[in-house]
């Protein structure tokens, strides 16, 4: 059981993040999870010498820990020391690039509660300092990945925050973000797009 500095306890919430391969996908998306996918690319971008991005480790204060045998220790009970920030950043061409990856089930909209208060001001911040920020949003039903630029989040996360729609509309993800194709290696050539808009 993971708890919150609170002391409040995790809870897996319906739209998030699923770690299990399923025998009916297809070639496509081959059961691997978005976070699977970025870290193939991340480490292929730096075995090429293209770009440093790196998954931020979550902190976790280990509180219990069982040991059944000499060889085995098992967790059971650990705490999220901090509200973690956004997924992954590191360095593309002398720029400093900070992102956040998230997958929906859902076919017609991607819902803005998958997303934190801190997630969304720590992506202010690092926008006020001229950084290249985004997110990867993946419609896992749909098999499509896009790049969608944080000032854009951002405007939608403050039209939920004025009383307007708890999502970004397929539509408008459409518009205002960028398809990734899925190919071999890299998986998820994001940086083509970064290149597109950012330089």
């Amino acid at each position: 059981m993971f708890k919150y500095p609170n002391g409040r306890a995790y809870e897996k919430k319906e739209n998030e993040r699923t770690w299990h391969t399923r025998a009916s996908d297809t070639y496509g998306n081959r059961g691997m999870t978005l976070e699977a996918d970025l870290n193939e690319t991340n480490a292929y971008y730096l075995a090429q010498g293209i770009a440093v991005i790196h998954k931020k480790p979550t902190p976790v204060q280990i509180v219990r820990v069982d040991y059944p045998k000499r060889s085995a220790a098992v967790i059971k009970e650990a705490y999220f020391k901090q509200p973690s920030t956004t997924d992954y950043n590191g360095v593309y061409r002398g720029k400093y690039v900070d992102f956040e990856a998230k997958e929906t089930r859902n076919r017609t909209s991607f819902p803005l509660q998958n997303f934190h208060e801190h997630q969304i001001e720590h992506m202010k911040q690092v926008l006020a300092h001229g950084a290249i920020c985004f997110v990867i949003l993946r419609f896992t039903t749909l098999d499509e990945t896009y790049l969608f630029d944080a000032h854009h989040l951002l405007e939608y996360w403050e039209r939920k925050q004025q009383g307007g729609r708890k999502s970004i509309t397929k539509a408008e993800v459409e518009r205002h973000g960028h398809l990734i194709p899925l190919g071999y290696h890299p998986r998820i050539d994001y940086i083509q797009i970064v290149d597109k808009l950012y330089f």
